[in-house]
């Protein structure tokens, strides 16, 4: 086994958690589609051709966030996001619904993923949160977010995001 360098930088922990989403949006045959630039607090929009009778071709928005020192809480994760990413996840006032996904690694990044010929596994999960129903922020650097752990990312429940992302925005 190779010696660890620790848990990298951040682009290198950053990517990580993007390609885990990756990982999760191809097993759900779902389209995922990277934003080339950060312009608006987007690193992915995710959707797919829908069944028919249903709405064609729905699609989510996400902004990913890894950690490795997560502040796990009985019900939820706090996770603290600068106030600029938090308002750009806030509020109702988009066409196209947008999530928080964190995903928790290990500290030692040569333990994110095992592969052997029966599967790859990565480690450790993501969790999802929605952030429709509240206010921008206007004071301060940071916001803590409180993700819910019920809200594992999952095969099914990124698909379930896609009705759940609408009903959300169009809630009054």
């Amino acid at each position: 086994m190779q010696a660890s360098t620790g848990f990298g930088e951040n682009g290198h922990r950053g990517d990580f958690g993007e390609q885990f989403i990756r990982m999760l949006a191809a097993a759900a045959n779902i389209d995922a589609a990277r934003r080339e630039r950060d312009r608006v607090g987007v690193d992915w929009q995710l959707g797919h051709p829908g069944r028919p009778g249903t709405r064609r071709y729905p699609i989510i928005e996400a902004q990913v966030k890894c950690t490795s020192s997560p502040d796990v809480h009985s019900e939820h994760i706090s996770y603290d996001l600068k106030v600029k990413n938090y308002n750009q996840l806030a509020g109702r006032e988009y066409d196209v619904p947008r999530f928080l996904f964190l995903v928790l690694a290990p500290t030692d990044a040569v333990t994110w993923s095992h592969a052997n010929p029966d599967r790859l596994l990565l480690r450790h999960a993501a969790y999802w949160a929605c952030l429709h129903d509240q206010e921008l922020c206007e004071n301060g650097t940071t916001r803590t977010v409180h993700v819910p752990r019920t809200n594992l990312l999952t095969v099914d429940s990124l698909h379930e995001l896609f009705t759940e992302g609408r009903e959300l925005l169009e809630a009054s």
